[in-house]
């Protein structure tokens, strides 16, 4: 993605952003806090997992 595009996207966001009311936006907010919450929880997960069978793999070798 071009610099161009990237910044008339992120004006976009941020005229819709204020032609809409507070509460729409800390809705916005909420909801995004809420996606990288649960990012977060499944990339956590996913890293335990792939822990346990490293260290499964590395036992099986003396």
């Amino acid at each position: 993605m071009s610099y161009e595009k990237l910044r008339r996207y992120v004006a976009s966001v941020l005229a819709r952003a204020k032609g809409e009311g507070g509460q729409a936006l800390a809705e916005y907010g909420l909801v995004l806090t809420l996606i990288a919450l649960v990012a977060v929880a499944a990339l956590t997960a996913i890293g335990l997992a792939l822990t346990g069978y490293y260290e499964a793999f590395v036992a099986a070798f003396p």
